[in-house]
């Protein structure tokens, strides 16, 4: 007999339901988040328990990314800890490196492993949420494992702050002009949401630093967007798509759709159209692929790799599976053109985690499923302090309406009110008081200092972080 017929009696959970959620992003979460609520009853007898296994002790708002490269942001107010907002869940820092649905087992991995020696632990399961998220997508470029930059994390997004200032530092110390010229030469791969906003954002910020350099001026620095389609940000339109490449233009940024990088060996980008650029700094955003966690299930994806879901958000073909965000492949009811799949992205996946939430309290307590529907709103995107653009609702802004609009609907959008208030705090001292143009590039090797007074032998950039 099915478990879940056990546990169901006069609409009331009766024996211990094990819920594991795989991923601490978006969708897991919010996920999380809801089950907390919905089941705060049951969690307070002890008849059911959630554990969240996620390999950062926080969900990162990523929209927030490229205002805390530019320094807008403190990189702390862009995280959210999760033991905090999912205090009666049981959060585990580890990987989930296999799951084996027919079993309800999943083999984790947590940060004491490797000293343990004694494996992967097996964690059991009655209902599985699996949201993993996506990891970048590379391509075999020569040179872009070793030189290029990310832009997917937090610790990314400052990293490659401190790397552009400390660029900056270069080209003002050096005497070399090739080492000036690639020093302030910026290429940043992929015309999408994290490679607009990030180059948008840290030109503005380098511009503002560059008063501070007495010979070091904006027009010096090269900036340049490579993309392999006809457009950039497709999300707010053709039209909004054209007016950014405009006011990218408008502010020398190099702009080449059509065009794809070959090759970054020995510091230099090479174009597909003949184009080379020495340069120290190739950030790579040409987009994401599933978490390849979904490789080592048994659960059905799609030819893209992305789980295969129900518009109730189950994974199909299988009970007591769920899956959304990134990671899955979910059916947009709204859309016009059967077969449409809803878009891997913030807005889709806060809603999914919800529904994800309510159907696996429905399911406890035998009650029918929701169906996932959500129409699609419009997007927004900011290119700089008070430069935007957005398509919310057929609306089309740009300049600083739309920025303004971008700031409001994700300060509307980020978890808890802590993060709210400490964002709006730094918003409105950032307005008052004037940037910070400062490189904590030691923070990526704090012991450096330590290593070299105590004897050792110091790394090849001790201080910096190229």
């Amino acid at each position: 007999m099915d478990k879940l017929k056990r546990w169901v009696r006069h609409g009331m959970v009766k024996e211990r339901a094990r819920i594991l959620v795989v991923g601490g992003g978006y969708v897991g979460m919010y996920t999380a988040l809801r089950l907390q609520r919905k089941l705060k009853q049951e969690l307070k007898r002890g008849e059911v328990e959630i554990t969240v296994v996620t390999p950062d002790p926080y969900m990162t708002y990523q929209p927030f990314l490229p205002e805390a490269a530019a320094g807008s942001i403190s990189p702390r107010h862009v995280v959210v800890p999760l033991r905090r907002v999912l205090d009666r869940c049981h959060v585990v820092i580890g990987e989930a490196e296999m799951i084996d649905h027919a079993k309800r087992t999943a083999a984790v991995t947590t940060l004491a492993t490797d000293e343990e020696g004694a494996g992967p632990e097996r964690l059991e399961y009655d209902e599985l949420v699996l949201a993993p998220g996506s990891i970048s997508r590379t391509l075999p470029i020569p040179g872009l494992a070793e030189h290029g930059i990310g832009f997917k994390t937090v610790e990314e997004a400052i990293g490659l702050r401190n790397h552009v200032i400390e660029q900056m530092d270069i080209a003002s110390s050096t005497r070399d002009p090739a080492v000036r010229d690639a020093a302030l030469t910026f290429v940043f791969v992929g015309g999408g949401y994290a490679g607009v906003e990030a180059l948008g954002e840290l030109e503005d910020m380098a511009r503002y630093a560059a008063r501070y350099y007495h010979n070091v001026e904006p027009d010096d620095m090269k900036w340049i967007l490579v993309e392999a389609s006809d457009r950039i940000l497709p999300e707010v339109g053709e039209e909004m798509g054209r007016y950014t490449v405009t006011e990218l233009r408008r502010r020398n940024i190099d702009v080449r759709l059509h065009t794809r990088l070959e090759s970054c060996v020995d510091r230099v980008a090479v174009l597909d159209d003949g184009a080379r650029f020495p340069t120290r700094t190739v950030v790579w955003t040409a987009g994401v692929k599933p978490h390849p966690l979904l490789a080592g299930t048994d659960l059905p994806r799609n030819e893209h790799g992305r789980l295969k879901c129900t518009p109730q958000l189950t994974i199909e073909g299988t009970t007591h599976a769920w899956a959304a965000g990134d990671a899955a492949a979910v059916p947009d009811v709204t859309a016009e053109k059967p077969g449409t799949e809803t878009a891997p992205n913030a807005q889709h996946a806060v809603r999914q985690a919800k529904v994800i939430g309510d159907n696996i309290a429905h399911t406890l307590r035998g009650e029918d499923l929701e169906t996932y529907a959500h129409k699609y709103v419009g997007s927004v995107a900011s290119l700089g302090l008070h430069k935007g653009v957005a398509q919310v609702y057929g609306r089309k802004l740009k300049g600083y309406p739309a920025w303004f609009m971008h700031r409001v609907y994700h300060l509307s959008r980020v978890p808890t009110f802590n993060r709210k208030a400490r964002v709006l705090a730094e918003w409105t001292l950032s307005g008052l008081f004037k940037r910070e143009i400062v490189s904590l590039g030691s923070l990526e090797h704090p012991r450096a200092e330590f290593e070299l007074a105590a004897g050792g032998k110091p790394p090849t950039d001790p201080k910096g972080s190229s």
